[in-house]
């Protein structure tokens, strides 16, 4: 069965119009922006423009950390994108990818819990990691199966990978699938900068923080959004006369089995080598690769090294990027905005850039997008990888329909 993808819906840091957000991409335009000056080291970061009151009353919100609200909006929009999908609600599954759940409900409860000595009363639903799930089930009344997939930055491309293999089994007709994350609060912020892995900058050059491949690469910067998808089958968009913006058309999912923060090349070769299979695909039938590329030292060296194992003398033919550089690291959320960019990359011939990269790493031997508005007149299938801590790998194939 073919899979394909009816709607996009985004809250995005650049936006909540795809097609405004591709164009803020394809011009290398960065979302990143200093935040915290409060806190002893420097922060950057990608915060979605959003406002609640368009999604929710006032009377809704107790308890509704932002990640719901946000994975809320976002699978409105694509439901609206995909059009009316008249399905049995039975026959309609949500699948959310979320990796860390409320970051601002804890946030409020560890902070408020010492001033007052209480905590909110709707702290444990509001964080839960399955809450942006349940919100989009009630507010669209989805009686078919409700998931949340908590693998880190792979969350939401896992969410993608099962919701396409439920519809194509037949377990639904219509599947929401996407990811959420919301983490932009002081205490995650120092968590990760604990960790040594978010990027360092000069002041005035929060934007360009982030470089991935880049030979002065530091780290990644978080961002924080939704980006939902709409997927059926596409006899039934056809039967409805619905657009079809690409067909995913294959997915892989490993594991590295070796270490908790270190990646393997060997584990992401083996995914990227199921999703072509699945997909039906040899490596040179891809031309283009959104990249997980966190700009990490290590990270990026080991992705390059797992595109060439499977690629081959083939690789230069493989456009690469990464648009972390622009929108952030959205975790939970990652895969599901640049499997979204991806499709949108195919829809319109159009590769997005890997911005920041003055001066290319010479461990990093990708033929990478270097400048904007790159055109792809014969760009037939794409992917997108995820590949996150725990050593959980996803990989995205999509085809032009």
């Amino acid at each position: 069965m073919i899979v394909v993808v009816t709607g996009i819906g985004l809250i995005a840091p650049h936006g909540d119009d795809p097609g405004a957000v591709f164009d803020a991409v394809m011009r290398g335009a960065s979302a990143v922006q200093p935040v915290f000056p409060e806190l002893t080291k420097s922060a950057a970061a990608a915060v979605a423009p959003f406002d609640e009151s368009r999604w929710f009353s006032k009377l809704q919100l107790p308890g509704v950390d932002r990640v719901s609200q946000v994975a809320v909006g976002a699978a409105t929009l694509a439901l609206s994108d995909a059009g009316a999908i008249d399905a049995d609600p039975e026959r309609v599954g949500v699948y959310t990818g979320c990796g860390m759940g409320g970051a601002a409900a804890l946030e409020a409860a560890y902070t408020s819990a010492p001033r007052s000595g209480r905590v909110p009363p709707l702290t444990v639903p509001a964080f839960m990691p399955n809450a942006p799930a349940a919100h989009i089930a009630m507010r669209h009344h989805v009686l078919g199966p409700v998931l949340t997939y908590s693998v880190a930055c792979a969350s939401s491309a896992v969410a993608l990978a099962e919701a396409a293999r439920a519809v194509r089994r037949g377990d639904v007709d219509v599947a929401i699938a996407g990811g959420a994350e919301a983490l932009i609060v002081p205490g995650v912020v120092s968590a990760w900068q604990a960790l040594q892995t978010l990027a360092t900058f000069k002041p005035g050059e929060a934007a360009s923080a982030c470089r991935p491949f880049a030979s002065d690469r530091s780290g990644f910067v978080l961002g924080e959004g939704a980006a939902f998808v709409v997927l059926e089958s596409a006899e039934r968009a056809r039967a409805r006369g619905a657009r079809a913006y690409a067909e995913l058309a294959g997915c892989g999912i490993g594991s590295d089995a070796t270490h908790l923060t270190k990646p393997d090349a060997q584990g992401q070769a083996r995914t990227l080598r199921a999703a072509l299979a699945d997909a039906g695909l040899q490596a040179r039938d891809v031309g283009y690769c959104n990249a997980h590329g966190t700009a990490t030292k290590i990270g990026d060296v080991v992705e390059c090294e797992a595109l060439s194992a499977v690629w081959g003398p083939a690789i230069d033919t493989l456009r690469v990027s990464s648009t972390k550089a622009l929108h952030g690291h959205l975790l939970g959320a990652a895969g599901a905005l640049e499997a979204a960019i991806t499709i949108l990359a195919l829809q319109r011939q159009q590769l997005p850039p890997n911005a920041h990269c003055a001066s290319p790493d010479p461990q990093c031997a990708l033929n990478l997008v270097l400048e904007p508005g790159a055109q792809a007149s014969s760009l037939h299938a794409a992917i997108s990888s995820s590949f996150a801590f725990g050593g959980t790998n996803a990989v995205l194939a999509f085809k032009r329909v």
